[in-house]
């Protein structure tokens, strides 16, 4: 199987290694752009991704037989369409379907009409509007951008003036703002792989969304992750599977917007039951990293067969009993400014324990590798214990010299230590 995946971060970078883990051979890999770390492992391409015509017109060129979207941008842009209409096998949803990213409201409208449990919620177009939601919903204040912020559209805090400078900030871009109730509990990440009827889940994941230990500091894209989750109940992922994701599959179906592709359900676990916060189109990063690490079926019929519409008949995918976590490095700055390119040294060979899943990187002629954006690399880890993945992770990140990068150094720390249930 000839493969296109889409894409220049680190989750393209961990579904390329998935792939080859689960036995697709890397010259039946290509990658478009790619970045520093995927380019020496898989052939990279200067190809625009959300360019639709450029896409398909490579992939029609190439005897393609499956393209991955990675990031969101290039659903938005409607290149799965593109490549649709091409008779071209493509692992990412419609651009009306991506809308469930794309638009906050448009997802709470699908939820509603599916009946899937769900904080309620604002919208709001004006800061006067925004103010009124804040005052009726009361602190702490969740603010919402309705469209694609690169994972930096979300804020949660008790001070009023913050949310308000953050509703500001979006409705200065032009988008609408969604004013909902906090919700306490444990988030938990669980990705399906759907067919635009049927559904397959993954493994569920926590990651950790503040720049700082202890959950300090702004949002960010994601700091780190792992799985699987000990604490949660038995039960949960059926659950989730029938109360969120058919059902909001078979709304799309309903809508004439099949949804094709992953369908990342970001939930909480609160003290009244699961409850969904947002939905993603796509893998998500960093979960992705620990969740395709532990995978022991082939990737690559997985999401074929999610393409082109055989998901009935497939079995659950299988993953590994052993932990998973993942612990991103970040550039200076990070998330609100990133430094400007410097060279990364100490990057230490994989091995049983260990993989780099490169983000923000470029390899230069001379062999060196420089960091050129915010989350530089993810350090993934697997091993038995927590306590083992979190010692592997941690030994390699500390050897790993980027001037004023820093990391979270409490990935996973409670659930190591017993203080999750």
């Amino acid at each position: 199987m000839k493969i296109l995946v889409l894409g220049a971060g680190a989750r393209e970078h961990a579904i390329i290694k998935a792939l080859i883990r689960t036995g697709t051979a890397p010259e039946n890999i290509s990658c478009a752009p790619g970045n520093g770390g995927i380019s020496q492992e898989v052939t990279c391409i200067a190809l625009n991704p959300s360019d639709p015509s450029a896409v398909t017109a490579w992939a029609t060129e190439h005897s393609t037989d499956l393209v991955i979207i990675g990031p969101e941008a290039p659903l938005v842009a409607g290149v799965s369409d593109a490549l649709r209409a091409s008779g071209i096998p493509v692992f990412g949803p419609s651009q009306a379907a991506a809308a469930l990213e794309g638009s906050k409201s448009f997802a709470k409208e699908v939820m509603a009409a599916a009946d899937v449990p769900t904080g309620m919620a604002k919208e709001c177009s004006t800061i006067s509007e925004v103010e009124a939601a804040l005052d009726a919903f009361g602190a702490p204040y969740v603010v919402k951008a309705d469209g694609l912020a690169a994972g930096k559209g979300v804020i949660v805090t008790s001070d009023k003036q913050a949310a308000l400078a953050h509703a500001q900030t979006f409705l200065d871009q032009g988008m609408q703002i969604l004013v909902e109730e906090f919700l306490a509990g444990e988030e938990v990440s669980l990705f399906f792989l759907s067919d635009g009827l049927s559904v397959l889940p993954l493994s569920p994941a926590q990651d950790f969304k503040r720049a700082y230990d202890n959950d300090e500091g702004p949002n960010t894209g994601g700091m780190g992750a792992y799985s699987p989750l000990p604490w949660l109940p038995h039960g949960f992922v059926a659950e989730v599977q029938e109360r969120v994701a058919l059902p909001t599959v078979r709304e799309l179906a309903r809508l004439g917007t099949p949804f094709v592709g992953l369908l990342y359900c970001g939930l909480i676990v609160t003290k009244n039951g699961i409850r969904v916060i947002e939905f993603n189109a796509r893998f998500g990063d960093p979960e992705t990293q620990v969740v395709l690490r532990r995978l022991l079926t082939p990737l690559s019929g997985l999401l074929h067969k999610a393409a082109t519409g055989q998901l009935a008949s497939t079995l659950e995918p299988e993953f590994s009993k052993d932990v998973a976590i993942t612990v991103v490095l970040a550039s200076e700055g990070y998330p609100v400014a990133a430094a400007p390119d410097r060279e990364i040294t100490g990057l230490a060979e994989e091995d049983e324990h260990v993989e780099i899943a490169h983000a923000a990187t470029k390899l230069q002629a001379d062999g060196k590798i420089y960091a050129t954006g915010g989350r530089v690399l993810s350090v993934v880890s697997m091993a038995k214990t927590f306590h083992k993945a979190r010692k592997h992770a941690y030994k390699v990140i500390e050897n790993i010299k980027l001037e004023g990068s820093h990391y979270r150094t409490d990935i996973a720390l409670k659930v190591d230590e017993g203080k999750d249930d």
